[in-house]
């Protein structure tokens, strides 16, 4: 937001011009005005990020809503910054002062899902695991399964780009969305992609919509992909003497040809913490535990064979799950990471920093280092298959040296997977808590020309606005 327009943002709510246009459009449960409300949409779950706090909550239930509020924004210069469930990690559903926090909460419905054409069609309000388990009904699978799956909504997935557990094997969310429907920020209302298996008219504007942050358009239907429901995996636990063992380990794995359904890495301090929160009875004494599964019609036999490459990279212990029960216990493990770290000392900074594969071990022992000079807490769980770590920093937020620790090792972890040849995000998405860091990453040039798409899609600059750059 310039600052010429925050005059209009101000005189539109004093004067309760902005509350009567939206009222004229929406009904009046739609539209939220009380202060303790409209403060608690400001923040996500991200520390160090600022908010504003919105002059309006709107909850819509229909597209059309949607475009009426996008119109009144436009026609007001009022900045809209969409939400869903709020459980993103960068910043980048904060409020913007004086901002229309747009709620799609409320757009929850499957419309379709079609085992035909193996597609699901939802509004972007709709949870992960609601979808997750609808599909499943019909056979049908729907992979994309951030940590937060029962929390978090399909809109802000696509928004984020977001990822999860099984990303080694069937990828992230922005390889299962192939067709959107945006409303723009003046109110159009734009279809991209397509319901087919294959398509390659024009430019890719669903790919450039997904991870956007809603900075481009407000994303109200998704068409989605989805894969026959494969058989129930299991899971082996790896535990080794240390995390460059542990990271020997994932690299022969994937040098062999292995196609595991997941591949987890929680080290020493992680596992501490989920015991200390879940009574899990994981192995302490282990410097990393490495979870690998399968999905494949004989689990057992890969388990085996990824087993054997773990004790040759040095596994101290291997154990295979004996059913899938045992297996969900580690999963539930697994999952409970980054809720167990933030309980070490009530406030954690999580980064997202992403690798290739075959430098892992190098970051998470530079991670090491800088908990050692900064005297901090700080926690290792990683997506092993694909790269993606998330270095926990734990703190005390109360205390201010500590608070400025936290950042500064913050910082130095990304500047590390920078020159490790990795990226800064994989799958958080960069919100405000990284988007000086976006800038180094891009360059110059590649700064210059996201700004130009952005301007393209939101010439006044109300969509989402102090995100990204």
């Amino acid at each position: 937001m310039s600052r010429s327009e925050a005059p209009l943002i101000e005189d539109a709510v004093t004067t309760g011009n902005l509350v009567d246009r939206l009222l004229s459009g929406l009904p009046t449960e739609a539209v939220l005005v009380d202060p303790d409300v409209t403060a608690s949409y400001a923040n996500d779950m991200a520390s160090f990020c600022e908010a504003g706090v919105p002059a309006v909550v709107v909850l819509p239930r229909t597209v059309e809503q949607v475009q009426h509020v996008m119109r009144v924004a436009t026609d007001l210069r009022v900045p809209v910054v969409p939400q869903g469930a709020r459980t993103g990690l960068s910043g980048g559903a904060n409020a913007s002062e004086g901002c229309i926090a747009l709620s799609l909460t409320r757009m929850d419905r499957i419309l379709e899902i079609n085992p035909v054409d193996r597609i699901a069609v939802v509004e972007p309000g709709v949870v992960n695991a609601t979808l997750s388990r609808a599909v499943n009904e019909h056979g049908l699978f729907y992979p994309p399964d951030p940590s937060s799956w029962e929390m978090c909504t399909i809109g802000g997935n696509i928004g984020t780009a977001s990822g999860g557990l099984c990303c080694v094997k069937y990828g992230v969310t922005a390889e299962y969305v192939l067709g959107l429907d945006v409303v723009l920020a003046d109110g159009r209302l734009m279809s991209t992609g397509r319901r087919t298996a294959k398509g390659v008219a024009g430019y890719d504007l669903t790919r450039l919509f997904v991870g956007s942050e809603g900075s481009l358009g407000v994303v109200v239907r998704a068409i989605l992909a989805l894969k026959p429901q494969p058989p129930r995996q299991l899971v082996l636990a790896a535990e080794f003497a240390s995390a460059a063992a542990a990271c020997d380990a994932v690299c022969r794995i994937m040098a062999g040809g292995h196609v595991p359904s997941l591949l987890e890495l929680m080290d020493r301090t992680t596992v501490k913490a989920v015991n200390d929160l879940g009574h899990m009875g994981l192995p302490e004494t282990t410097e990393a535990l490495l979870l690998a599964a399968f999905d494949t019609p004989d689990p057992a036999a890969d388990l085996a064979a990824v087993g054997a490459l773990c004790e040759a990279a040095g596994a101290t212990q291997v154990v295979p799950a004996d059913d899938a029960a045992e297996s969900e216990l580690l999963l539930q493990a697994r999952r409970m990471s980054l809720t167990a770290l933030e309980a070490v000392k009530g406030t954690t900074m999580i980064d997202d920093v992403c690798v290739p594969r075959s430098k892992l071990g190098e970051l998470i022992e530079g991670v090491e280092r800088v908990a050692e000079k900064y005297d901090l807490t700080i926690g290792v769980c990683a997506h092993a298959g694909d790269g993606n770590t998330h270095p926990t920093v734990c703190f005390d937020a109360t205390d201010p040296d500590e608070s400025r620790r936290a950042r500064e090792s913050f910082d130095e972890i990304m500047a590390l997977g920078l020159e490790l040849g990795g990226t800064i995000t994989g799958e958080h998405g960069v919100g405000i808590l990284k988007k000086e860091w976006l800038a180094r990453e891009l360059g110059p040039v590649g700064t210059e020309m996201q700004r130009a798409v952005k301007s393209a899609f939101d010439p006044l600059g109300i969509l989402n606005p102090g995100k990204l750059f």
